[in-house]
């Protein structure tokens, strides 16, 4: 195994992957080819939250992280008697080349190809591969590839949860004067404000036509956490609020402590896929100040 990495078994007996070098301390799992922990050298707490609820296991979600949601977002759009966000992230990705670069990056290459039982839920063949670098900034690029002889569709989303102290006192900016969909309001349009956004209630909105780059300001763990990307017509943003939070099952007491800014492809402008072409979606997350 590369220098700075090495394989363990994780919470409910599945493989992790733990990282820990002089750019930064990291855990995934091949487990929906998922980031559960990152901290950046300088970071005492880890970027990304991890329910403390969170269950581990076949075919449970991990709470946390950055899940990936793959081949759709949410609901299924015809039948929602299909797992919710797809099925990439309750399968077993095969692990691909572990690199470690000359500034002492650590890369890792998770995959996934179609086969009897994605096919059951989703009639189509692909390729699909995560490749995550982890240094100072985290970067996990998704690249999806039609090996069929009939074009798709799907959709992708990095569910990335972001660590704060306190949601409600946690600003977004970046989506000011941006188009969204509000799923908290029927799915009714609406076009935000020229301020940060902020989260005083349930947020559960869909921008859409935007590529921006998004800022976290966190006044209670005084950093900023940066979302760049390519690839991606749409940013999802969510925080379920005191009133749903609390009932999640896996999350409970703890949902005042993330906000998810998420790098999508989804509905309302899904990706499609002709034959034997490929799409690649990259999101970068990284972090200033002291927590």
């Amino acid at each position: 195994m590369t220098r700075g990495i090495r394989e363990e078994e994780g919470p409910g007996g599945l493989p992790f992957l733990a990282v820990d070098t002089e750019r930064c301390r990291a855990r995934l799992t091949p487990y929906g080819a998922q980031v559960c922990e990152w901290a950046p050298a300088g970071q005492a707490a880890s970027v990304l939250f991890l329910s403390p609820r969170a269950s581990f296991g076949a075919g449970s979600a991990i709470r946390g992280g950055v899940p990936v949601c793959f081949p759709w977002f949410a609901a299924h759009p015809s039948d929602a008697a299909k797992p919710a966000h797809g099925f990439a992230r309750t399968r077993l990705w095969r692990t691909g080349a572990v690199t470690r670069d000359e500034s002492g990056d650590v890369g890792i290459t998770f995959h996934l190809a179609s086969d009897a039982q994605t096919r059951v839920l989703w009639d189509a063949e692909f390729a699909a591969s995560l490749t995550v670098t982890l240094g100072t900034a985290l970067t996990m690029t998704f690249t999806v590839e039609n090996t069929g002889a009939a074009a798709f569709e799907c959709e992708i989303a990095l569910h990335s949860y972001l660590a704060v102290g306190d949601a409600a006192q946690t600003r977004v900016s970046g989506l000011e004067r941006t188009r969204f969909i509000d799923k908290v309001d029927a799915m009714r349009e609406h076009t935000t404000s020229s301020e940060p956004l902020t989260f005083t209630s349930e947020v559960d909105r869909i921008f859409v036509d935007t590529t921006s780059t998004c800022t976290i300001d966190d006044p209670i763990l005084a950093r900023k956490i940066q979302i760049e990307k390519t690839g991606s017509p749409v940013t999802v943003v969510w925080n379920p609020g005191p009133h749903k939070g609390p009932a999640v099952r896996d999350l409970g007491d703890a949902w005042d402590k993330f906000i998810c800014v998420e790098t999508a492809h989804c509905r309302p402008l899904p990706l499609r896929v002709p034959p034997h072409a490929r799409h690649a979606m990259t999101t970068r997350i990284s972090v200033s100040g002291r927590a």
